[in-house]
């Protein structure tokens, strides 16, 4: 596995995996795939790929403009197939390091849905808290709206 940065070619996969979480509805707030690919595509956006395979994907941007912006907000994204094979963590740890590398000072997901245990999991043992619990912010595609939770984690001593 290879983790390198989003390139053109890699778009029609990103959008293809775009169309199953969003069709899926339990994890992303996105109700268009489109939508999701935009989002990517306005961030450092890097991908984890076996030859021409695209496995997952992820890209960071600052959370808030000005005063906000030493922290990064990510999103990660890892195809079916390629599920609990390391992949989100392999993604995870790349994620750190080149925000770190590009000078944020700590990291933040605005919204891990709460059902999403296996994210939540792999976050805390990457070192991210629950800052905080949003009750009922996501309308969760099966068991309707349930909590979400902001995840923080510093990237510096």
């Amino acid at each position: 596995m290879e983790i390198r940065p989003l390139r053109d070619g890699d778009v029609p996969q990103l959008f293809e995996l775009a169309q199953t979480i969003v069709k899926d509805g339990t994890t992303y707030v996105f109700e268009d795939a489109n939508d999701f690919v935009s989002a990517f595509l306005r961030g450092h956006a890097f991908v984890a790929v076996d030859g021409d395979e695209l496995l997952g994907a992820y890209y960071f941007r600052a959370n808030q403009p000005g005063r906000g912006a030493h922290v990064a907000n990510a999103s990660f994204a890892v195809t079916e197939a390629a599920r609990n094979q390391g992949v989100g963590r392999a993604l995870g740890e790349h994620a750190i390091e080149a925000a770190r590398e590009r000078g944020f000072r700590a990291m933040q997901f605005n919204l891990v849905v709460a059902t999403n245990e296996s994210a939540i999991a792999l976050w805390q043992k990457l070192g991210f808290e629950i800052a905080g619990t949003l009750p009922g912010s996501f309308h969760h595609e099966t068991d309707g709206y349930v909590d979400a939770h902001v995840m923080y984690r510093a990237l510096i001593d």
